[in-house]
């Protein structure tokens, strides 16, 4: 049950990892967690291990490290100066586990309140034991401290501006404070609090069998929830060995880029609305809705859509289907023209987007963005070709990158990552085979109603995997998509029953919005609002 590629001794952990970084090119840490290994105490060396998932330069290979620590003081080195985005990874696993890393800049909850005690995620709290925040937190903890490093001294501080954007603001979606210290119009400190729509998914997951973790992974990016239903489902595929039908997969394919087409009008749409035009909004909204249409006839829901089964699919197409789709492309072509129509040589545009919150390359590298905000800082890097999956090595598409990495540049690339989903979908349509949605695999998918009414073998089965889940083999595994604003990542934990022991979900938003406040710092007010829509983070992402 206990596989991982390293175990490395706790005392060893960073100079190991440090090796891999400089002499393998270990140069991205995509996620970091714990596993609470309370309920095997005779087989583990102790209670607690750390797991670290690093990817190398090439973005082609992949190493999973564990290192088990002390029970009584459940202390571990930081990485923070080894990788930037450890930064909030680290706080992630201190406030869930209560894990303690040496050398952190600024080890404090990042999820719960600051009034929460105790560590959810260890197997020995309560799943109903809430706990209310009574008051806020003024984060002068954090603010202080980022001054004095910028060499202001008492006098200078008390002559700044501390202003709080959000949470309660309509361009921090009432899920993200940004708490910036200001001279004038300029941003010259930057703190940002998550947590206020945390809702447990990944306690949640631990107390459903996997078929019912489905629905709340619609919940995580809400804009495209099929590509998250697909994360998941491939993964748990993964860890049973299972291979879906060739129809399955293409049927994937095509749903999840049309999931792609939505989150990224939904994140342009937003973008211009913040810009103040509100015309863009609409062009784009229209041909969204319209796809949204499609999707409540094929899944019987039009947001959340829970269209993945592990071994395949709820539904298949639906009679008509390929006529609906395709007028739902032609509306997001004739959309992206009238849209690029009204900005592309609009001179007010321009200048509030060009060379406004700029990432670059290496700095997006160090964070562990992904996606389109990668891409955007002219780095190609994209799951769907560096490590392809369904048949995607197959199509004829165009990573698109940029070449400065702004707001005009994130932008633009949705734009055109849109075109190149539009060109997947079409071959896929194209090339889509006849046969079944499903694996035959009766321990893993429900029997047909005929099955269930007809013999006694059809009942049995639908009853123990309704009540006892699908038994997935003991392990622990990392497994990853291209979803629309990077890579969705979940590192499963099975002891062999029917419900996941762990489920940690690596959501790209998380590492974006970790590295937000540094983009912004510098620039405009003004700027940092349209930074932040350009970005696109989703509170079910990083609030999970």
């Amino acid at each position: 049950m206990f596989n991982c590629d390293m175990l490395i001794d706790s005392k060893d952990l960073k100079s190991t990892i440090s090796k891999l970084k400089n002499d393998e090119n270990y140069t991205i840490l995509l996620d970091i967690t714990a596993i609470d290994y309370s309920k095997f105490p005779d087989i583990t060396p102790s209670r607690f291990a750390v797991v670290y998932i690093l990817r190398d330069e090439t973005f082609k290979k992949q190493i999973s490290i564990k290192s088990f620590i002390n029970d009584e003081t459940l202390e571990i080195d930081s990485l923070c100066d080894l990788y930037e985005s450890a930064n909030w990874a680290e706080r992630e696993t201190y406030d869930q586990y209560g894990i303690k890393f040496i050398g952190h800049p600024n080890l404090k909850r990042v999820l719960n309140h600051h009034q929460f005690v105790g560590h959810p995620l260890r197997k020995d709290y309560e799943t109903t034991k809430g706990q209310i925040c009574t008051n806020t937190e003024d984060l002068m903890d954090e603010m202080l401290p980022l001054l004095k490093s910028k060499n202001y001294d008492d006098e200078e501080i008390k002559d700044l501006m501390l202003l709080n954007v959000g949470p309660s603001h309509p361009a921090s979606h009432g899920t993200i404070r940004n708490f910036v210290a200001m001279e004038g119009e300029t941003i010259t400190a930057c703190v940002t609090e998550i947590g206020y729509l945390h809702r447990g998914f990944e306690k949640s997951c631990e107390n459903h069998t996997y078929s019912q973790i489905i629905p709340y992974t619609d919940r995580l990016n809400y804009c495209s929830a099929i590509l998250n239903n697909i994360g998941y489902s491939k993964a748990v595929e993964e860890m049973l060995g299972i291979d879906i039908t060739p129809r399955a997969k293409m049927i994937r394919v095509i749903i999840g880029e049309l999931s792609r087409i939505i989150d990224h009008l939904v994140c342009n749409a937003a973008n211009m609305v913040d810009l103040g035009g509100l015309t863009n909004f609409w062009y784009l909204f229209a041909p969204r809705d319209k796809a949204y249409e499609l999707l409540s006839k094929l899944t019987g829901a039009r947001l959340t859509n829970t269209y993945t089964r592990i071994g395949g699919l709820e539904f298949d197409l639906y009679d008509g289907f390929n006529e609906d789709l395709f007028d739902v492309l032609k509306d997001v072509e004739i959309a992206i023209d009238d849209a690029l129509s009204l900005i592309a040589h609009n001179k007010i545009f321009l200048d509030r987007t060009q060379d406004v919150g700029v990432i670059k390359a290496d700095f997006a590298l160090r964070n562990g963005i992904s996606g389109p905000n990668l891409r955007a800082a002219g780095v190609a890097h994209d799951l769907r070709k560096d490590l392809p999956y369904y048949g995607y090595e197959n199509f004829d598409f165009d990573v698109v990158i940029g070449s400065h990495g702004d707001v005009y540049d994130r932008m633009m690339c949705r734009f055109e990552e849109m075109k190149q989903s539009i060109r997947i979908i079409k071959q896929a349509m194209k090339n889509l085979p006849d046969g079944a949605i499903n694996v035959n695999a009766p321990g893993v998918l429900l029997p047909s109603k005929k099955d269930v009414y007809g013999n006694i073998e059809g009942l049995m089965n639908q009853f123990k995997l309704t009540f006892e889940g699908i038994k997935v083999p003991k392990g622990e595994y990392y497994s990853s998509t291209e979803a629309a604003n990077g890579e969705l990542g979940f590192f499963i934990v099975s002891d062999g029953s029917g419900k996941p022991y762990k489920v940690k979900c690596r959501p790209p938003c998380f590492y974006s919005l970790a590295a937000y406040s540094k983009i912004v710092e510098g620039g405009m007010l003004a700027d940092a609002v349209v930074t932040m829509a350009s970005m696109n983070f989703i509170a079910g992402e990083f609030d999970r």
